[in-house]
């Protein structure tokens, strides 16, 4: 799985044991309830307490003022800083900080104030700092004037205690050219990278790098829960985020007040996160479909043939000369495939990369370089957000040890599903050396000795990233109280916030009301995109909430 941003950041791209864990990171065997060790649990219980107990009545327990100017958040949007422990174990050991935005409820029309509304964006590694924008964005106008709006970095993220495992500067790099169907050499060469990133993860985080994980991000939002002066958690969580909030739904269910999840990852311990990211190939495979097909209904206007097998060869085509002569000096195979993934998430996209395409054949290469190029500017949120992602998925569950296991499993997948396999595979692959002695294991989500609140899943049927199956089973462990809304026929990864008007009002009833749709409800598919220009009120959304790329 990938993480992406919003505005001013680009989508993290794929990146190109030895060393035992600090010996303070093997914990103790007994375990809390539902998940980590009695020692963190109570730590997190203490952290809250004392959290809630610095709020003020009526306010919160977090300094807000103005915003740093690296956060390029504008007023009236403000900005503070969450300490949370680095290892909840040691509630009183060293200490982290959280960078927090937040935009008060306007109160129009009289509303009346609900609390906070808390957003994580995805990931894991995507920065939710932006979220409070929403307050000025058409259509979130009565959420905005009932919630305030408040936004954060996970740690790792950002200003979030930065993790990094390279030097960014490599994230940046191009060419690279990677083969279609791999060489056992060229896998080989995969494997000594996949190690080296890992041993640099290692070296550059030291004895942080086991504190990385979804459970201390479930115990950070309960934190931040607490100095925000909120009784119940009210949150808004998009892919990565939906795992996230759904474990700290099992953490926490008396906690919970309402709670978006758009998106929804696989939460079945079994395919945390091997067999998740597995399932995402044939997912990807189709969405790639999708894209094709629509190039192909507009052969008129782009001229990349007029199915998708044409439109296949036309890519295909250009992926041969810029592995000959990369487009621009810097964009090889590798980084056409990463810019071309982005249209298997996100349908906005595709006028722009099927216009780079026909553009290229042509003989102008200047729209795909421009599209595909990296970016030095973003170069470090890139290898930031793509540390935090590894750091986590690495951490939170087992991973094959053996290159035997991913090789056999890639292959198989690739066989039907070649267009990302591979690329996936590889980015995973640290994980198979990662150098933490004992990883977390998967939280039971849905085994919380209590009810659930009414929730609301939100997902579309074709989306790739996160499979629908993953929403059936987020739902049915959620219990009876969870509510599915399906956008049918579409794909396009992160459904809520300007793409589908009947899924926007479900969303904005069930937080102003508490009221869910029904158990399962289907809203009809968004507009496809114009073959030559966007929707100008779908591209203004996906400006202001960019769902992540998981």
């Amino acid at each position: 799985m990938r993480t992406g941003r919003a505005g001013r950041t680009a989508a993290v791209a794929a990146l190109s044991l030895l060393l035992c864990a600090p010996a303070h990171a093997a914990r103790a065997a007994s375990p809390a309830p539902l998940g980590g060790t009695a020692a963190e649990a109570a730590g997190a219980a203490l952290t809250a307490r004392r959290a809630a107990a610095a709020a003020v009545p009526g306010g919160d327990g977090l300094d807000f003022g103005r915003c740093p100017d690296a956060e390029e958040l504008p007023a009236p949007v403000r900005c503070a800083t969450l300490r949370v422990p680095l290892d909840y174990a040691r509630p009183d050991g060293p200490q982290i900080s959280l960078t927090v935005s937040k935009v008060a409820a306007t109160g129009a029309r009289g509303a009346v104030r609900q609390g906070a509304l808390v957003h994580n964006p995805g990931g894991p590694g995507a920065s939710g700092m932006f979220f409070p924008l929403l307050a000025d964005v058409p259509g979130w106008e009565r959420i905005a004037a009932a919630y305030d709006l408040v936004g954060y970095a996970p740690r790792g993220v950002g200003r979030s205690a930065p993790l990094s495992c390279q030097n960014p500067a490599r994230a940046a790099e191009g060419p690279t050219q990677v083969p279609a169907d791999p060489s056992p050499a060229y896998k080989r060469q995969r494997l000594v990278a996949a190690r080296a990133y890992a041993r640099g993860c290692a070296r550059r985080a030291g004895a942080a790098l086991p504190y990385y994980t979804t459970l201390n991000n479930a115990r950070d939002l309960d934190v931040l829960r607490a100095a925000l002066g909120e009784r119940k958690l009210s949150f808004m969580g998009a892919s990565y985020g939906t795992y996230l909030g759904a474990v700290y739904a099992t953490l926490h269910p008396g906690r919970v007040g309402r709670m978006v999840l758009d998106s929804a990852v696989d939460p079945d311990p079994r395919r945390v996160w091997y067999r998740n990211n597995l399932d995402q190939s044939p997912g990807f495979e189709r969405r790639w479909y999708d894209f094709r097909a629509w190039a192909a209904r507009h052969h008129a206007t782009y001229g990349l043939g007029a199915t998708p097998a044409a439109v296949q060869a036309s890519y295909a085509r250009v992926r041969e000369a810029v592995a000959r002569t990369p487009a621009g000096g810097v964009v090889g195979t590798g980084e056409l495939r990463a810019a071309y993934l982005q249209a298997a998430y996100y349908d906005d996209v595709w006028p722009d990369r099927a216009a780079a395409l026909a553009a290229f054949l042509r003989g102008d290469p200047a729209r795909l370089t421009a599209q595909a190029a990296p970016d030095p500017r973003t170069a470090a949120e890139v290898e930031n957000a793509t540390a935090v992602y590894t750091a986590v998925l690495c951490n939170d569950a087992s991973w094959p040890a053996h290159w035997r296991t991913w090789d056999r499993d890639n292959t198989e997948v690739a066989r039907r599903a070649p267009f990302e396999t591979w690329a996936n595979a590889f980015l995973n692959l640290p994980c198979a050396s990662w150098p933490v002695r004992q990883r977390q294991r998967p939280v039971a989500v849905g085994a919380q000795p209590e009810r659930l609140p009414g929730t609301l899943v939100v997902a579309a049927e074709r989306d790739g990233a996160t499979p629908y199956p993953g929403a059936l089973e987020l739902q049915r462990r959620l219990g009876a109280g969870a509510s599915l809304v399906t956008e049918a026929g579409a794909g396009s990864h992160g459904v809520v916030g300007g793409r589908n008007d009947c899924v926007d009002r479900h969303v904005e009833r069930y937080l102003l009301t508490g009221a869910t749709p029904g158990w399962r409800v289907t809203c009809a598919p968004h507009p496809e995109p114009a073959p030559v220009s966007l929707d100008d009120r779908a591209a203004g959304a996906r400006r202001a909430l960019l769902p992540p790329v998981v």
